[in-house]
């Protein structure tokens, strides 16, 4: 089985942009679609992002369309979520997830494999 962990959140200002990475290891990451999704106190696990074994296949929440951005880098084992222009409601813990099915993987249940959580703190 894959095992998942989370680097790259931290404390920023709104406006700010922050790359939060999803390093696999047990695992070859292209086997995968990797989803990432959000919980901030108080509130249901949310879908931010999902992305396709090879790419190719992308979706996003309304919410974070136009500023949040999904990649993979299988050679790497490491997927991404870019964000950018972070507002105080984006600041939750984010996971990210991982699961053998072909496509989709748009909520919870879609997912097996996931990581710990790194924090986002956006300021405003």
């Amino acid at each position: 089985q894959v095992q998942l962990v989370e680097s790259g959140g931290g404390l920023v200002q709104a406006g700010d942009s922050l790359r939060l990475s999803c390093a696999a290891s047990g695992r070859t990451l292209s086997y995968y679609i990797v989803g990432w999704f959000r919980q901030a106190p108080g509130k249901e696990r949310e879908f931010v992002a999902a992305i396709g074994r090879s790419g190719g296949d992308i979706r996003l929440a309304d919410s974070v369309k136009g500023r949040f951005t999904i990649s993979r880098d299988n050679a790497k084992n490491t997927a991404y979520l870019q964000m950018n222009s972070l507002k105080p409601e984006d600041a939750a813990v984010y996971y990210c997830a991982a699961d053998s099915r072909l496509w989709p993987g748009f909520t919870r249940n879609d997912y097996a494999y996931w990581g710990q959580g790194t924090q986002v703190t956006v300021s405003s």
